[in-house]
Parts: structure tokens; sequence; C-alpha cells
């Protein structure tokens, strides 16, 4: 297939106002998007969504005004998580949702993610010829004045399913007698998890619920697990729980102020699944940045772990291929298929909340046998993603530490698919070699490709 220039493994992603992010291009996505949804449906319906960013508003009008004129009709669910649009898509009979938000990203950015009436993202094939001709047409539309756009109104009762859908995902889950600590991150999970966590009862404290439009993952939720596990240990609660700036990730932490991420999640689903008997084929999908700490737990179970490229996409695509009924990232990012389409924090905290008073064992004891080995991400700022492997420097360093760690550890080195960003990933029983290996790439590919 073609490189893509525009889509990423998370949709348009830049910085709010520029390129591919100004209104000439935005306008031409929803004319493109239009355009493709046309060739099936005489009048297709579009669901929006978007997050507190301040550029969300007018980026989702621009949007809103390319599909208009292209024949579609439109509707929003106002702020909401992502995968609020994909279930809203697959069970209201829309064609297509479609999300604006730059999820984990800081408030200058923003995002446009694509999702088929079905809930799931678009095939890639299809954003292809989606970008095709966004690009071929771009140069020829004259997007208006973002301000002189009326604005999309919002429909308070499609909120209001997705809540529904949360509460019935966990039938008589209670949390009363309980003190958890949540924390929003001033994105999207703000304006669904205070109702939420009310119908659900016990004492929840709700941090970073106050959006202004800039401060949306500013030191805060699922980044920055760190904050609330602080507060949690601050105010005696017995479990913390935070998302990302569109909530499609959760991450945990214990009394301890410890952080329990993605890894810990799939491990302690995993076993819940097979005790029920619903863990299909004793497998979990997981991607290369797992630790092989989650391997081996899930091994001792009698579980089998695959290992998918970096991206829910990929995940959702081997699970597919291996009939998998749980796969995830160690971000957080956990995806149910029986229960969603795509990753929910939301539901992931739910589903771990529904696990804890199922078992009457707290987090801790929950993910006491996971023995994380020693891991290091170096994320380095590259001004363009050449091939690693072309590089003579950064191929020597990588080779260097794979020859080291070939029975003790992996070595991971990718592009993020969302941000000029190359990342190191160092695995290893000596944290010493891990750490020496890893500013080595790190200092490669930083002196070659660094900004």
């Amino acid at each position: 297939m073609d490189a893509r220039k525009l889509f990423g493994t998370d949709g348009i992603r830049g910085i709010a106002g520029e390129a591919p992010l100004d209104a000439t291009t935005v306008l031409a996505t929803g004319l493109a998007l239009g355009h493709s949804l046309r060739k099936n449906f005489a009048e297709p319906r579009v669901i929006l969504g978007r997050d507190t960013r301040e550029s969300s508003p007018w980026i989702a009008a621009t949007l809103a005004e390319g599909l208009r004129q292209a024949g579609a009709r439109i509707e929003s669910a106002g702020i909401v998580p992502t995968p609020a649009v994909a279930f809203l898509a697959r069970t209201h009979g829309f064609h297509a949702g479609v999300v604006i938000s730059a999820s984990h990203n800081p408030w200058r950015d923003n995002g446009i993610k694509l999702f088929g009436g079905d809930g799931f993202k678009l095939p890639d094939a299809v954003e292809l010829e989606i970008e095709n001709e966004i690009l071929h047409h771009a140069a020829s539309v004259r997007a208006p004045d973002p301000a002189s756009l009326p604005s999309v109104a919002d429909n308070a009762a499609l909120q209001a399913d997705y809540i529904q859908m949360l509460i019935d995902s966990v039938p008589g889950l209670s949390l009363a007698g309980q003190h958890i600590v949540a924390d929003c991150a001033n994105g999207a999970a703000a304006a669904v998890a205070p109702e939420i966590f009310r119908r659900l009862g016990g004492d929840v404290t709700l941090l970073n619920i106050a959006p202004n439009g800039r401060n949306i993952n500013d030191g805060c939720g699922a980044l920055h697990p760190d904050y609330v596990a602080a507060d949690v240990k601050d105010r005696g609660a017995s479990l913390g729980l935070t998302f990302d700036g569109d909530a499609d990730r959760c991450m945990l932490a214990g009394a301890s102020r410890n952080v329990i991420n993605g890894d810990a999640i799939l491990l302690m689903a995993a076993r819940d699944l097979k005790t029920r008997g619903l863990l299909t084929g004793d497998l979990v999908v997981a991607t290369t940045m797992s630790n092989m700490g989650l391997e081996a737990a899930l091994k001792r179970s009698g579980i089998r772990m695959l290992r998918a490229p970096v991206g829910d996409r990929y995940v959702l695509e081997q699970m597919q291929q291996h009939n998998a009924a749980l796969g995830g990232e160690q971000s957080g990012h956990i995806l149910f298929p029986h229960l969603s389409t795509t990753g929910d924090g939301l539901l992931t905290a739910l589903v771990v909340l529904d696990l804890i008073a199922r078992s009457g064992k707290s987090i801790d004891e929950l993910t006491a046998d996971l023995k994380v080995f020693p891991q290091v991400i170096v994320n380095v700022k590259v001004r363009e993603k050449k091939p690693l492997d072309s590089i003579p420097e950064v191929a020597r360093s990588i080779r260097a530490a794979e020859e080291e760690l070939k029975d003790s550890g992996r070595v991971v080195i990718r592009y993020s698919g969302t941000e000029a960003l190359a990342r190191v990933m160092i695995e290893a029983e000596s944290e010493e070699a891990m750490r020496r290996h890893a500013d080595a790439i790190a200092e490669a590919i930083r002196h070659e490709l660094g900004v």
C-alpha cells in the first residue's frame, strides 16, 4: 500500500490551525469523507464527538460544513470520549463517526479520527482513498472563516445513551463502601464521569474536571499516573483511576502509591475471563512494548500472549485473526470485543472495579505476582522519519544491544505514529545494560535525526 501522508495510526493529527489541521484541509476532509460515504448511501448520517481543546469546536464546525456540502447529515454528541462515538455510530444507525481529538497530546494539537458505521476504525484502504481526495482537492477548496460557521448543535441524549451503556456493562456493580480517586485529565472523561460515578455510589473523588480548553493532559491524566497515585496515598483511598484526554485509555494506582499500567490490567482481566470460561483460545494479544514479565505471568496461568505492533488497530487485527477475547497496550488502551469495538478507558475502569468487587481482593493482591523486568523508554524528537536500519550509526547501536540482550531482554525501536518522535524501548534483566544501550541508541538517533 502507498505510504500515507495525512493519516497516522490514529487518524490525522497536528497543531490546530496549521496543516494538516488548517481550515482548508479540515473542510476538504469533510468533503472527502462525505463523498466516500455517498458511494454507498444516498444521504449518509455522521455522528460527531469532540474533546475539550479550545480548537475542537471550530474544527468540528468546519468539518461539518464539508460533510454538509457533500450531502451528509450531521449530529453531534458534544464532548464525549472517543469510544462513545464508536458506540453511537454502531448502535444508532450512523454511517460513520468522527472524533475531534488529539488524545494524550498537548492542548495545541488536535486530530480527526474516523470510524465506520460498524464502530471500527476505517480500514487503511478507505483512509488512503479519502486522503488522496483531500490532497487532490485541497488546493481548489476555499474554506470559510471558521468563526462564520454555525456550531453543530449537541444532542445530550446521545451522551446519556453512552453513559447507560457503560452502566449496563457491569450489571449490579455498586461502589458503596469504597474510596476511589479518578483523574479525568480535564478532557472528555470530565463530561461523563461525574454522572457515571454518581450512579454507582461510593466515595469517589474526581480530579481535573474543570477543562478550560488549554489544561487537557496538563501534568495530569494517564500520561502522568503519578499524579493520581500521590492523591490516592494522601487521601487513604483504595484505588486510583486515570484517563487520557479522549478517555480511551485507563491507568490505575494502588493504595501504596504504586502505578498499575495496561500490562497489569491485561493480566487481571485475562485470568478473570479464563476463570469464567470466556478467554477464547486462552490467548491475549499485547504489543511489542508489553513487558516480558506479563508474558511470564500469563504463561504461569496457562495463557498464551501474542505481540502485535504498537497501535490499537494492529492489536485489533491480531485479535480478529485469532478470535481473541482480550487485547491491549501497556499504555492502558484495552480491548474487550464482547463489550466494545474500540478501547474505552471508562469501560476498562468499570470492568476492573467489577472484577475487584467479585473477587473480594484489592488491586494490589490481584497484580502481586507480576514481576516486571526493568524497562526504559526514551523519546527522541526527530526532524524526519528515515528508516533507522538505513543509518549506519543507528543500526550499529541497535545491533550491539540485540546481541548482548538476546537471551535476557528485548530491543524495540520505532517511530511514533502520531508525533515526530523516535521511541527507544529497552528491557533487560540488568538495569545497567538496559540504560547503557537505551542511551547509546537514543544518542545515535539524536546525532543523525535530532531537531
